[in-house]
């Protein structure tokens, strides 16, 4: 709290009569990130393109997001209740069904495995790439390769050239 007050060029109590707490703080910039992250996603989504690509780039955006903010590190820390962050990745997770169940009905990922449960295997795949990048045992770039290649397995993408 002291580091952030520094930078803010405030005072240590003023941050604490905004926020309360330092998770109270961390939330704030979850919600801040979060509503970035939505603002970036439907500037990607509005052209138009295969459900496949819209995935793909809304992967690159988070990590844009995420080595530019490393304090989502921290979020897995605080006390949020499971409820504070459903509610955050609903948005998203709303939209990766969206661009799920067209790729389920064009024909571009397989139609066996249900949409709901593609967008938790796929959220859980970015929060363990996120994790390994947090624990220093993989680079961001190897993360997001990783998971970019993981995605496509778990859609039933077949590429011709699928090595990462």
């Amino acid at each position: 709290m002291a580091a952030i007050a520094g930078a803010a060029n405030v005072t240590r109590q003023t941050v604490y009569a905004h926020f309360g707490t330092r998770d109270g703080l961390l939330e704030a910039v979850a919600d801040r990130i979060t509503g970035e992250a939505m603002a970036a996603m439907d500037e990607a989504e509005e052209d138009g393109s295969t459900a496949l690509d819209a995935i793909l780039r809304l992967q690159d955006i988070g990590w844009r997001l995420f080595e530019r903010n490393p304090v989502l590190l921290q979020l897995g820390s605080t006390r949020a209740g499971a409820d504070v962050d459903r509610a955050r990745h609903e948005p998203v997770a709303a939209r990766l069904t969206r661009l799920i169940e067209k790729g389920q009905a064009s024909g571009e990922f397989d139609s066996a495995p249900s949409a709901p449960w593609l967008v938790a295997a796929v959220t859980a795949l970015g929060h363990a790439a996120g994790d390994e990048v947090g624990a220093d045992r993989m680079s961001v770039e190897e993360a997001a390769t990783w998971l970019r290649t993981s995605t496509l397995a778990l859609l039933g993408v077949r590429l011709r050239n699928s090595a990462p």
